[in-house]
Protein backbone atom coordinates (compact mmCIF):
# COMPACT_ATOMS: atom_id res chain seq x y z
CA UNK A 1 0.00 0.00 0.00
CA UNK A 2 0.84 3.69 -0.81
CA UNK A 3 0.16 6.26 1.39
CA UNK A 4 -0.18 10.00 1.18
CA UNK A 5 -0.88 12.26 4.36
CA UNK A 6 -1.20 15.83 4.41
CA UNK A 7 -2.26 17.91 7.91
CA UNK A 8 -2.91 21.44 8.65
CA UNK A 9 -3.62 23.19 11.19
CA UNK A 10 -6.91 25.48 10.64
CA UNK A 11 -8.45 28.55 12.68
CA UNK A 12 -11.32 27.42 13.08
CA UNK A 13 -13.59 25.22 15.80
CA UNK A 14 -13.30 21.65 14.96
CA UNK A 15 -17.06 21.87 14.47
CA UNK A 16 -17.13 25.18 11.52
CA UNK A 17 -14.35 22.02 10.02
CA UNK A 18 -16.56 19.27 10.16
CA UNK A 19 -19.75 21.45 8.98
CA UNK A 20 -17.68 22.61 5.94
CA UNK A 21 -17.09 18.58 5.37
CA UNK A 22 -20.55 18.13 5.16
CA UNK A 23 -20.87 19.69 1.94
CA UNK A 24 -19.49 16.20 0.64
CA UNK A 25 -19.75 17.93 -2.99
CA UNK A 26 -18.13 21.35 -2.64
CA UNK A 27 -15.55 19.50 -0.17
CA UNK A 28 -14.70 16.73 -3.03
CA UNK A 29 -14.91 19.12 -6.29
CA UNK A 30 -11.93 21.52 -3.77
CA UNK A 31 -9.69 18.57 -4.76
CA UNK A 32 -9.55 20.09 -8.09
CA UNK A 33 -10.98 17.02 -9.85
CA UNK A 34 -12.36 17.78 -13.82
CA UNK A 35 -15.58 16.70 -12.98
CA UNK A 36 -17.43 15.63 -9.56
CA UNK A 37 -21.04 13.91 -8.87
CA UNK A 38 -22.51 13.58 -5.34
CA UNK A 39 -25.79 10.90 -5.10
CA UNK A 40 -26.28 10.13 -1.45
CA UNK A 41 -23.38 8.63 -0.02
CA UNK A 42 -21.93 7.59 -4.01
CA UNK A 43 -19.20 10.00 -5.04
CA UNK A 44 -18.16 9.66 -8.73
CA UNK A 45 -14.80 11.82 -9.54
CA UNK A 46 -13.09 12.34 -13.09
CA UNK A 47 -9.77 13.92 -13.50
CA UNK A 48 -6.98 13.83 -15.69
CA UNK A 49 -3.42 12.81 -14.49
CA UNK A 50 -0.36 12.94 -16.59
CA UNK A 51 -1.46 11.25 -19.52
CA UNK A 52 -4.30 8.69 -18.26
CA UNK A 53 -8.01 10.03 -17.57
CA UNK A 54 -8.84 8.69 -13.72
CA UNK A 55 -12.77 7.77 -13.13
CA UNK A 56 -13.37 6.75 -9.59
CA UNK A 57 -16.29 5.78 -8.14
CA UNK A 58 -16.33 6.23 -4.57
CA UNK A 59 -18.61 5.33 -1.16
CA UNK A 60 -18.90 7.42 2.11
CA UNK A 61 -18.14 5.12 4.57
CA UNK A 62 -17.68 5.06 8.74
CA UNK A 63 -14.47 5.06 10.06
CA UNK A 64 -13.82 5.45 13.60
CA UNK A 65 -12.22 8.71 14.64
CA UNK A 66 -13.03 10.49 10.89
CA UNK A 67 -14.81 13.36 10.13
CA UNK A 68 -15.34 11.73 6.60
CA UNK A 69 -13.99 8.82 4.63
CA UNK A 70 -14.57 7.27 1.35
CA UNK A 71 -13.41 4.08 -0.33
CA UNK A 72 -13.28 3.25 -3.75
CA UNK A 73 -16.02 0.99 -5.17
CA UNK A 74 -14.83 1.03 -9.12
CA UNK A 75 -11.66 2.47 -10.35
CA UNK A 76 -8.40 1.82 -11.52
CA UNK A 77 -6.93 1.02 -8.18
CA UNK A 78 -6.87 -2.44 -6.44
CA UNK A 79 -7.78 -0.56 -3.39
CA UNK A 80 -8.27 3.40 -1.97
CA UNK A 81 -9.42 4.75 0.82
CA UNK A 82 -9.17 8.73 2.14
CA UNK A 83 -10.06 9.93 5.68
CA UNK A 84 -9.76 13.36 7.24
CA UNK A 85 -9.45 13.48 10.51
CA UNK A 86 -10.20 16.50 12.90
CA UNK A 87 -8.13 16.79 16.17
CA UNK A 88 -8.87 19.85 18.51
CA UNK A 89 -6.08 22.07 19.83
CA UNK A 90 -5.18 24.61 21.73
CA UNK A 91 -8.92 26.01 23.92
CA UNK A 92 -11.14 24.96 20.67
CA UNK A 93 -10.71 27.94 18.67
CA UNK A 94 -8.73 25.98 16.04
CA UNK A 95 -8.43 22.39 15.19
CA UNK A 96 -5.67 20.19 13.33
CA UNK A 97 -6.83 18.04 10.05
CA UNK A 98 -5.38 15.23 8.74
CA UNK A 99 -6.13 13.61 5.57
CA UNK A 100 -4.66 10.37 4.63
CA UNK A 101 -5.34 8.46 1.30
CA UNK A 102 -3.83 4.37 0.85
CA UNK A 103 -3.79 2.92 -2.45
CA UNK A 104 -2.82 -0.36 -3.86
CA UNK A 105 -1.98 0.20 -7.82
CA UNK A 106 -4.13 -2.37 -9.90
CA UNK A 107 -0.59 -2.67 -12.12
CA UNK A 108 -2.70 -5.02 -15.20
CA UNK A 109 -4.92 -1.43 -14.94
CA UNK A 110 -2.28 1.20 -14.54
CA UNK A 111 0.96 -0.17 -16.44
CA UNK A 112 3.24 1.96 -17.30
CA UNK A 113 1.29 5.16 -17.98
CA UNK A 114 1.03 5.88 -14.69
CA UNK A 115 3.43 4.58 -11.68
CA UNK A 116 2.81 5.50 -7.61
CA UNK A 117 5.03 8.03 -7.57
CA UNK A 118 2.61 10.33 -9.92
CA UNK A 119 -0.23 9.20 -8.08
CA UNK A 120 1.00 10.37 -4.56
CA UNK A 121 2.43 13.77 -6.33
CA UNK A 122 -1.62 14.13 -7.49
CA UNK A 123 -3.05 13.06 -4.42
CA UNK A 124 -0.94 15.32 -2.63
CA UNK A 125 -1.88 18.37 -4.57
CA UNK A 126 -5.52 17.60 -4.20
CA UNK A 127 -5.33 17.01 -0.60
CA UNK A 128 -3.82 20.05 -0.11
CA UNK A 129 -6.32 22.22 -1.94
CA UNK A 130 -8.98 20.57 0.14
CA UNK A 131 -7.17 21.79 3.19
CA UNK A 132 -6.59 25.20 1.39
CA UNK A 133 -10.57 25.24 0.92
CA UNK A 134 -11.52 23.85 4.77
CA UNK A 135 -9.37 27.39 5.88
CA UNK A 136 -10.86 29.52 3.49
CA UNK A 137 -14.58 28.23 4.72
CA UNK A 138 -14.20 28.28 8.39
Amino acid sequence: MNEVTETRRVAAPPDAVRDAMADVEGFVRSAGFDDVEVDGEAIRVANRVGPAEIELELAVVEREGAALAYEQREGIFKSMWTEYVVEPRADGDECEVTARTEFALDVPVVGDVLDATVIERQRRTELNAQLDWLAAQT
